[in-house]
């Protein structure tokens, strides 16, 4: 049965709303390679828990114990109003008005004002001397992060140390001691049917706990990240839990809530929170270097129906119906049509798990890949790539970002986008896969689809050689190379502006 695009976009329209309170910009992720930090270090019981008990009468003890961890944060950003210069400056609206006009005795050119926007949402303390987990989307963009502890809500000013937008996650330093951080649980042992509290700041009304269970594990293809490994629950969650905790029945950190499924953007007993095991490893890299490396191995995969496992024999794994070209898969000698069904030791379940599964190694990684080629069970060995698909420089605190290029991603040029944009072989650089409308570089007149050659006369090569490169160059101005069309050109993006 077809639906109609009306019912579509009907349906769409009301799915998802991430739980954080007003304006969501998605600006560049990674904050500037620095000196490296001490490794995180972080308290973790990976004991299971008792299944078989009887259910708890009160769990008072256990939000006792894991109450003080939560935090509550704000974040404020400076958002331009609408620039009303075009309508002050038209003859016929000054006049019909009665507004002077430039140069007239009282008259000026009218500039957008800045106003500032406050989000609210919810941190988890995860090291005592002040490391804080939270949602990219809590802190994306702002100028100032706040962190608000206990009741009496004492109040830190917080840096943002990295962002990693792929999977919505954001480490926060404050300058503290003796904290109390959150114990991490395991996420891979929990079941569907067990007892999960979510702990945050709804509607900014206070520190709220709420009480379900895990309804659901490894949900994705909601369209809310790029990487999704959801644990659903009907713990109820609101605007505002964004970045909060979701605990075990032993008030141990198994999730930082992030999304809900709602109609009206309330609790509607559908939330989501990503798994801390996810969560753990992208802190340990973010606290670390500031960023975070993702592997790729190059294949393009679809999910398996039940004719296509009929006919394959083959009852879980994701088929691969594209190797691309120069990429990790096809030097590892994979070829369309091969299904994985593991990589290392774990066993992929569907397409999305194949993606989950390398994005969380690092690249280099000599990856063991097993895979079924005309019903025959054959293993391979890829050595991982970088994703290519990296952010270029973005600073820790929104507006105040270090770097250049803020908000443009580049991918490195394969022998397939090469033979798509009809690229010389004499031209290097990186594609830009994606660019945000308000970011310096689009208002310059950069574009995705351009292939950027040269920042401030170096020449480019690869992403990563550009992520480096757009970090070391200060600005606020950059001179760009571009190819476009058959065509080079050069502009000028200026940050400050």
């Amino acid at each position: 049965m077809k639906t109609s695009p009306s019912i579509k976009f009907a349906l769409w329209s009301l799915v998802v709303t991430l739980v954080a309170g007003a304006s969501l910009s998605l600006r560049a992720s990674d904050k500037a390679p620095a000196a490296p930090r001490a490794p995180l270090k972080v308290q973790a019981d990976a004991k299971p828990i008792n299944r078989d008990a009887a259910d708890r009468v009160s769990y008072a003890s256990i939000v006792k114990k894991t109450a003080p961890s939560v935090v509550y944060l704000s974040s404020t950003k400076k958002v331009k109003g609408p620039d009303m210069s075009q309508f002050f400056n038209d003859p016929t609206f000054r006049k019909f008005f009665g507004v002077p006009g430039p140069g007239e005795r009282g008259g000026r050119g009218r500039q957008p004002e800045q106003t500032p926007q406050t989000s609210l949402g919810s941190g988890v303390i995860i090291s005592a001397d002040g490391y804080i987990l939270t949602n990219n989307h809590v802190v994306d963009g702002a100028d100032e992060v706040r962190v608000a502890i206990g009741e009496a809500r004492k109040e830190y000013k917080a840096t943002v140390i990295g962002r990693d937008p792929t999977a919505d996650i954001a480490v926060l330093k404050i300058d503290a001691t003796g904290l109390t951080p959150a114990v991490f649980g395991d996420s891979e042992q929990l079941q569907v049917g067990d007892v999960v509290l979510a702990i945050g700041d709804p509607f900014g009304v206070g520190q709220s706990v709420s009480r379900g269970i895990v309804s659901a594990l490894g949900r994705g293809n909601l369209g809310i990240e790029t990487i999704e490994d959801f644990i659903q629950t009907d713990a109820a969650i609101n605007p505002g839990n964004s970045g909060g905790a979701l605990v075990d029945s032993d008030g141990r950190l198994v999730g930082i809530n992030t999304a809900i499924l709602s109609r009206t953007g309330g609790f509607n007993g559908l939330g989501f929170a990503i798994p801390i095991n996810l969560v753990r490893s992208i802190a340990e890299q973010l606290v670390a270097t500031g960023q975070v490396n993702r592997a790729f191995l190059g294949v393009k995969t679809q999910p398996m129906t039940e004719d296509l496992i009929s006919m394959l024999k083959v009852d879980h794994g994701a088929l691969i119906n594209e190797v691309q070209p120069d990429t990790p898969a096809e030097k590892a000698g994979l070829k369309d049509g091969d299904i994985v069904t593991k990589v290392n030791q774990t066993q992929i379940k569907d397409n999305r798990h194949l993606q989950l599964t390398v994005s969380q190694l690092a690249p280099g990684t000599e990856a063991t890949i097993e895979y079924v080629r005309d019903g025959k069970t054959a293993t391979t060995t890829a050595k991982l790539a970088r994703r290519p698909d990296d952010k270029l420089a973005g600073g820790p605190e929104g507006g105040k970002d270090e770097g250049v290029l803020n908000g443009v991603g580049v991918g490195d040029i394969t022998q397939e986008v090469r033979d798509e944009l009809k690229l010389p072989k004499r031209i290097t650089g990186v594609i830009i896969t994606g660019i945000e409308a308000d970011s310096a570089s689009a208002r310059a007149g950069l574009r995705e689809g351009d292939v950027i050659t040269e920042l401030n006369r170096t020449p480019i090569h690869n992403a990563e050689e550009a992520v480096k490169l757009s970090f070391d160059i200060k600005g606020p101005k950059v001179l760009v190379r571009f190819w476009r069309e058959g065509q080079s050109g050069y502009l000028v993006v200026d940050e400050s502006k």
